[in-house]
């Protein structure tokens, strides 16, 4: 099978929704089969020194604020020459859009193709305005998807508010095997103590990196054995400024962190946080920390609740409480077999979510389209020659050649006789 998958997402800078095409990619390729991305960029392609012959690099990429993060997409209006040149080179037997509404790429990718079309949407919040004022225009591109895919349930129901119809659930994917194995613990977070780990972008306000520092405090007040880890990008200033003011010690700001070396952090954790406030589709940091067998306290937000099952794998507490997060916390690594409990819950939970068993699910789920598209446009072919015979009829009997066609009908009987 020839496979599309399209990024609305600058492809340089990291994200989850590359890094789901990406992973996607690799395991369609390690089944055997061709694929290739469509993505836009914010480096001139012609200066990129080793081109991935994989991905095609289309339109100027500009930031936008949307769903408390910023959304690196392109607005470019002359995408479609380009587009059109792709797909009559390529000739894909799928074209997999993920967020197909965003503008521009993946609406100009939808309108120029005509083979089996599927859309994946991961975006979750409670509204969205664009959606709601542009449904009138954005349903045509809707009814070119033959196929709709959705990573939760929370997400699933977001879109579907605004676009009636069928999705399939098919979660994101993880790495395991990056996890899964004994990576060295850090040596200077060996101490003996007990370590909580936060991973994500902490400068975005939803990820909601302050109320887990006033959770701390009283968790560092119980259990002076502790310390914070935070990992991601982020301007830390204020944070360091609030921790100073309140005497807070043990908070150690690592920063970014490379794929190769996270699942060091996490052999060196006991606990991993995650106390964002909204805006989660999914909890793919969730998942990474499951695979390690980590115990995971997390708020209790649609896309965390579809991953964690209180009292399993961690604890839900409720968002922005932070005296609900420092007793989960405190519970958590105050209990060793209760830890070890829900260590061993979280790595069975993990497998679930391997690349090679999601790729499965959409090959599935792209064959199962690809006949629904067959039988449809068979439906549509009879019916158009159905409308066409019977229109026929109705023009014969308006302009009184009825009876011209029953007077030659002995003619063609005299004939078959003959």
């Amino acid at each position: 099978m020839k496979i599309c998958l399209v990024s609305p997402y600058d492809f340089m800078r990291e994200g989850g929704v590359n890094q789901h095409i990406l992973r996607l990619a690799e395991s369609f390729r390690a089944l055997g089969h061709t694929a290739k991305i469509i993505a836009p960029t914010s480096v001139d392609p012609e200066e990129i020194s080793h081109p991935d012959p994989n991905v095609y690099l289309v339109g100027n990429v500009v930031p936008i604020k949307a769903n408390g993060s910023v959304a690196r997409i392109t607005l470019s209006l002359n995408l479609s020459s380009k587009i059109k040149e792709i797909l009559q080179q390529e000739h894909f037997d799928v074209v997999h859009v993920h967020e197909p509404l965003q503008p521009a790429l993946p609406l100009t990718v939808l309108a120029n193709s005509n083979t089996v079309n599927i859309g994946t949407f991961h975006a979750f919040a409670q509204s969205h305005i664009g959606y709601y004022y542009m449904r009138p225009f954005l349903r045509y591109f809707i009814n070119k998807l033959d196929g709709r895919i959705a990573v939760s349930a929370p997400a699933r129901d977001f879109i579907a508010q605004y676009f009636k119809g069928s999705y399939e659930v098919i979660p994101n994917g993880i790495d395991l095997t990056r996890f899964e194995h004994e990576s060295q613990p850090i040596p200077a977070l060996m101490d003996g103590k007990l370590n909580i780990l936060f991973v994500g972008r902490f400068g975005e306000r939803r990820k909601g990196l302050k109320y887990l520092l006033k959770a701390y405090e009283t968790v560092k007040r119980q259990m002076p054995n502790t310390r914070l880890i935070i990992v991601g990008k982020g301007e830390a200033k204020g944070y360091k400024r609030y921790l100073s003011r309140h005497e807070i010690p043990d908070v150690i700001f690592a920063g970014f962190v490379s794929d190769q070396e996270l699942p060091r952090y996490h052999r060196s954790c006991q606990v991993f946080c995650a106390p964002s406030i909204g805006g989660e589709s999914f909890g793919i940091v969730l998942l990474e920390a499951m695979a390690s067998g980590l115990p995971v306290i997390a708020s209790d937000i649609p896309g965390y609740a579809s991953v964690i099952e209180h009292g399993k794998q961690g604890m839900l507490v409720e968002p922005k409480n932070r005296e609900a997060l420092a007793m989960a916390l405190i519970q958590v690594l105050a209990n060793a077999p209760l830890r070890q409990k829900m260590s061993e819950a979280s790595r069975k939970k993990a497998a679930e979510y391997s690349w090679e068993k999601v790729a499965q699910k959409v090959l599935q789920y792209y064959e199962r389209s690809m006949i629904r598209r067959q039988a449809r446009l068979r439906l549509k072919r009879i019916r158009s020659t159905h409308r066409r015979y019977y229109g026929l009829g109705w023009l014969l009997r308006r302009s009184g050649l009825r009876k011209l066609r029953a007077a030659a009908r002995p003619d063609v009987t005299d004939i078959s006789e003959k």
